[in-house]
C-alpha cells in the first residue's frame, strides 16, 4: 500500500425519507474511528457551487487524498479533483466507494457499507477483499423458471450431461415468448424457434421437468442446498392423458384465457396452447364446478382413458438437493387499467400489446386475423372470427414506463415490438391506416435502426408526440396527443387503440428474493453482483439470475444471459466447488483481510 495520508472521506449519501436505508450516522462514526481519517463530511458541510472553499478545507487539514462514499460517487469526482488541484494536491489521489455498485442498500447492509468505505481508504478493492471461501458443490441444478432463458440454461447443463430441475409455476413452458407472432427485428417465426427447445427439454434424459409448481422453500448453504417444491393437483394423470380433447369439448365451465391474455375464454378442463410441454390437460380449480359448487364431473364421465382424471388429487410437496440455482422467472406486463385516461377496460377495443401480439397469431383466437372486440352470447368481451375489422389502428408507446406516476424505467422492448406490430398489422390489413405516437424511438440492438427505417417506408405515420387521452366518439375512439416535431395538437380518430404495455418484475419475485437472498432494485428488478463484469451473478452464493427477471431485455439478451449462467455454474461442477456469498462476509473479515493485503503490497 502507498504512503500513509491524511484522508477526507465526503459522505454523499442520501436517505430521502425512506425507512429502509443505510444507516449512515452509523458509517459516519465507523470512518472516524479508522486512524488515516482526519475528518468526515456529510452533504451540508461542503458546497459544491465553491471550489475555492473546499480546498481551503483540504488545506485547513492538510488532506492529502479524498474518499467519496454514497450511491453515486462519481458524481462528485470531478468537483473534489478541481478543488484538490487549487489546494496543490494530485487530482488523481481522490478515491471512489460505491455503496450501490457493491450491493449496499438498505439498512441491514450497514456493515457492508463500513467495509467498502474501510477498502476505499485503505487502497484495496473491495471486491479482492470481500473474496469469500470456496466450498463444495452438489452436481445437480434447479432453474426456476421456464420461459426462454430458463430454457436455454438448463439445456446448456444437461447437455453437459449434468441433471436439472426446471420448475414452472404454470402448466406448460415457453414463458412469455410462446404468445408472440414473430420476433423483431428478422420477423422470424417465435414458435419456430421456441418450440423445438420445448420439447428437446421434455425429451431430455438429465432434466426434470416440474411444470405446475413453485419453490416454497429453500436451506442449507451455499454449494449445498435443500429445496422444497409445492407441485399443485393437474387431476389429470400425464402419463395416460392421451389430449384428445373430449373432457374439454364437454366441460360447461369457461374461464378467461391466460395464454391469449384475456382475449377469448377456455374451458375449465384445458390445454393451455396447442403445442404446450407438457402437451397435457390440467383443470383449473377455481372455474371447476366441481371444486366451485361441489358437483359435475362431466370431463370424468366422458373421458376414454380409466382413471385418467382424478378429482380428489391432492397438491404435494417435494423436496430436492442442488448445489445451484437459476433464477429465470421472467416478468408480467404493466397494469394497463392504471393509465386511466387512455380508456383500457372502459373501451372494448382499447388493447394492449400483448392482446395484439394473440390476435395476430395463426393460433390464437381469430386465427391470425385482426379483429374488433365484440361480446359473446353470455356478455364476454373478446375476440372472435367473423367479426370486423378494424380500419384504422394507433399505438401508444411508454404504457407504464419513463413514468414518474409509474414505473420511471424505460422497458427496452417497446419501441421494437411496437414497430413489429405495425408491419403486421399492415400485412395483415394493408388498407388500414396505423399511426404510431412515440416519446423516443430507443432501436438500440444489431438491425434494429434498419428495422425502424424499415417500417417508416410502410406507410405506417410515425408522430413523435405524448398522448394525453383516450376518448369515445360515436363508436370510434378520438385520441388527444400532440405532434412535437410540427408542433401542433392533434386529435385523431381511430378504430383500435394498442397499449405498448412495459414490463414489471413477476409477481413472485419479492417472495423469492427473501428465500433466496438476493436483493432488488428501486424497480423491483433482481440486483446482480457486477453489472459489467458479472451480470448473472449475484451476493449469494450458488444464486444466479437470468433473463428480464434483471431487467427489462429483449430474447436475444435473454438467451444470452440464459448461456451465461449455465455455464457459471458449469463452471463450479467441473472444479468441484464454488465459492460462498459475499452475504457470507463479515465487516471483521474484510478488515482483516485489508490488514493482510496491505501488508503484502507494503512488503513488495
Amino acid at each position: 500500500m502507498a504512503e500513509q495520508k491524511p484522508i477526507g472521506i465526503y459522505l454523499c449519501k442520501s436517505t430521502n425519507g425512506h425507512a429502509d436505508v443505510l444507516d449512515i450516522t452509523e458509517v459516519s462514526a465507523y470512518a472516524r474511528k479508522i486512524p488515516e481519517v482526519a475528518v468526515v463530511w456529510d452533504t451540508t458541510d461542503i458546497n459544491l457551487a465553491d471550489v475555492s472553499m473546499a480546498a481551503s478545507k483540504i488545506r485547513e487539514k492538510n488532506l492529502k487524498r479524498i474518499v467519496i462514499a454514497g450511491d453515486t460517487p462519481g458524481y462528485f469526482k470531478s468537483f473534489f479533483a478541481l478543488a484538490m488541484v487549487a489546494a496543490g494536491n494530485n487530482p488523481t489521489d481522490v478515491m471512489l466507494a460505491s455503496f450501490k455498485e457493491h450491493g449496499a442498500t438498505c439498512f441491514a447492509d450497514t456493515d457492508r457499507a463500513k467495509a467498502i468505505l474501510y477498502c476505499a481508504v485503505n487502497d484495496i478493492p473491495f471486491e479482492t477483499a470481500s473474496l469469500p471461501d470456496d466450498t463444495e458443490v452438489h452436481p445437480d441444478t434447479l432453474v426456476i423458471g421456464g420461459g426462454i432463458a430458463g430454457i436455454q440454461a438448463a439445456l446448456e447443463i444437461a447437455d453437459a450431461n449434468e441433471k436439472v430441475y426446471l420448475v414452472e409455476k404454470s402448466p406448460t413452458i415457453g414463458g412469455h415468448m410462446a404468445m408472440f407472432d414473430k420476433t423483431f427485428p428478422t420477423l422470424d417465426c417465435a414458435a419456430c424457434i421456441l418450440t423445438p427447445k420445448m420439447v428437446e427439454v421434455n425429451q431430455h434424459p438429465k432434466i426434470e421437468l416440474i411444470t405446475y409448481a413453485e419453490v416454497t422453500g429453500i436451506t442449507g448453504d451455499p454449494g449445498n442446498y435443500r429445496v422444497r417444491i409445492l407441485k399443485k393437483a393437474r387431476h389429470v394423470n400425464l402419463a395416460t392423458c392421451i389430449g384428445c380433447g373430449t373432457c374439454a369439448e364437454k366441460c360447461p365451465s369457461t374461464a378467461v384465457s391466460e395464454f391469449d391474455a384475456g382475449t377469448t375464454m377456455r374451458s375449465a378442463i384445458y390445454i393451455p396452447f396447442p403445442q404446450a410441454v407438457p402437451n397435457k390437460y390440467v383443470i383449473d380449480e377455481e372455474a371447476c364446478r366441481f371444486f366451485t359448487k361441489g358437483k359435475c364431473g362431466v370431463c370424468v364421465k366422458f373421458c376414454p382413458v380409466d382413471n385418467c382424471i382424478n378429482l380428489d388429487e391432492k397438491d404435494q410437496e417435494i423436496e430436492i438437493k442442488v448445489g445451484n440455482v437459476i433464477v429465470a422467472t421472467g416478468f408480467k406486463t404493466f397494469d394497463a387499467k392504471k393509465t386511466e385516461q387512455f380508456g383500457y377496460g372502459k373501451y372494448p377495443n382499447v388493447v394492449t400489446s400483448i392482446e395484439l401480439e394473440r390476435l395476430v397469431n395463426a393460433a390464437g383466437p381469430t386465427g391470425g386475423f385482426i379483429k374488433l372486440r365484440t361480446q359473446d352470447k353470455k356478455g364476454n368481451w373478446i375476440f372472435q372470427a367473423g367479426t370486423e375489422e378494424p380500419k384504422s389502428v394507433a399505438l401508444i408507446h411508454c404504457v407504464g414506463s419513463r413514468d414518474e406516476n409509474h414505473n420511471k424505467y424505460c422497458s427496452r422492448v417497446c419501441c421494437m415490438y411496437s414497430l413489429k406490430l405495425a408491419h403486421l398489422i399492415k400485412e395483415k390489413l394493408p388498407q388500414a391506416d396505423v399511426f404510431e405516437y412515440f416519446i423516443d424511438m430507443r432501436a438500440f440492438g444489431k438491425g434494429y435502426e434498419e428495422f425502424y427505417e424499415r417500417i417508416k417506408e410502410e406507410r405506417v405515420h410515425i408522430i413523435r408526440g405524448r398522448t394525453a387521452k383516450v376518448d369515445d366518439a360515436d363508436g370510434q375512439l378520438l385520441l388527444r396527443t400532440e405532434d412535437i416535431q410540427n408542433d401542433k395538437i392533434l386529435e385523431q380518430k381511430v378504430d383500435m387503440v394498442v397499449l405498448a404495455v412495459g414490463l414489471e418484475p413477476s409477481e413472485d419475485s419479492e417472495r423469492l428474493s427473501e428465500m433466496l437472498s438476493i436483493k432488488r432494485d428501486a424497480g423491483g428488478w433482481f440486483v446482480e453482483a457486477d453489472y459489467n463484469t458479472d451480470p448473472v451473478g449475484t451476493y449469494a452464493g450458488g444464486i444466479t439470475i437470468a433473463g428480464v427477471c434483471q431487467g427489462p431485455k429483449d430474447i436475444p439478451d435473454s438467451v444470452a444471459q440464459g448461456s451465461a449462467a449455465a455455464s457459471k455454474v458449469l463452471q463450479s461442477i467441473v472444479k468441484g466447488s464454488l465459492k460462498k456469498g459475499v452475504n457470507d462476509v463479515t465487516l471483521n473479515t474484510i478488515e482483516l483481510k485489508v490488514t493482510e493485503l496491505s501488508t503484502i503490497e507494503e512488503g513488495k
